[in-house]
């Protein structure tokens, strides 16, 4: 197995080696996780996707997700991010579908706004348009380091809220519906994830952060903001430019990402698979002290 770096002090292309092979083989799935904590962002080239080969794959690295009401792959291990309709055509600027892709063009870690958390997400390219539609991702690890240590001392120990539907909001008011924002209540996470692997912390933020525990609304929207800013700067990012045959994982304890824009009238499908994180993956350590005192 080869790494090839590709970001600005993150981000890795694995080269000889498949899905398959990680899947089923021990010393392989080694490498690819050591590689994971190291690097965040994962880039597989010229592998042979399916639904089955893709869950196989994700299982080895914690618990999938199931997917959530409201979402295209409801009840399976699949979210399914698409613009084409059930007509076999590519839906309107207005459609809901399309308003949900622009919603995934914020920046954002994904399932902060779930009762767990996620470690990883798994992405592969089934249809991209001939141009746009690409993915990019920042280091919210790197971005906590560049930060002067009183605010790295002062976020270290503050907790902020996630909600699904505010992120929704900023796109159109009722994008969430009433049956996702009553399955999906905010909650409340440490504003920075210590990886237990490597012991380096990176912000844990997100489009779906709201609101800081004990501040003044207007205050914790302005540090939200100013964090959110630090970490999504010029030069920061890795800008993905998907070809047929690519997976791209990530850890969402230590990155943003956000869709690129594509002609509307291009047809794009991805499959994402989404891995809980555990204790192992540091989850103990993000919840507030008591969440009744913190509610």
């Amino acid at each position: 197995m080869e790494i090839v770096p590709l970001g600005p002090g993150f981000a890795a292309e694995l080269r000889g080696v498949t899905l398959a092979e990680i899947a089923a083989d021990d010393a392989a799935y080694t490498a690819a996780r050591a590689a994971f904590e190291q690097h965040s962002v994962l880039v597989f080239r010229d592998q042979e996707v399916t639904n089955e080969g893709q869950l196989a794959f994700s299982r080895r690295f914690g618990p999938p997700e199931v997917t959530k009401i409201g979402s295209m792959g409801t009840g399976t291990h699949f979210v399914i991010l698409t613009t084409i309709g059930e007509d076999g055509k590519v839906v309107p600027a207005d459609h809901r579908l399309s308003l949900r892709n622009k919603a995934n063009q914020l920046w954002h870690t994904d399932s902060s706004f779930k009762r767990v958390p996620a470690l990883t997400s798994i992405l592969s390219a089934r249809i991209i348009p001939e141009r746009g539609g690409e993915t990019e991702y920042v280091s919210t690890r790197l971005a906590f380091e560049r930060l002067d240590a009183g605010l790295r001392k002062k976020i270290e120990n503050s907790f902020a809220w996630h909600d699904y539907a505010h992120s929704r909001s900023k796109i159109t008011p009722d994008l969430a519906s009433p049956e996702e924002r009553a399955a999906l209540p905010p909650q409340c996470w440490r504003m920075v994830w210590k990886n237990p692997a490597n012991g380096r912390s990176a912000i844990y933020l997100a489009s779906h952060a709201y609101a800081v525990e004990g501040m003044e609304p207007e205050l914790g929207k302005k540090l939200i903001d100013e964090l959110m800013e630090a970490a999504t700067g010029p030069g920061t990012s890795y800008v993905h430019q998907w070809k047929n045959g690519d997976v791209v994982m990530w850890d969402n304890r230590a990155t943003m990402h956000r869709g690129r824009p594509w002609p509307a009238h291009e047809a794009r499908l991805m499959v994402r698979t989404t891995i809980s994180a555990t204790e192992a993956d540091g989850i103990d350590t993000m919840r507030p002290p008591s969440r009744q005192a913190a509610e």
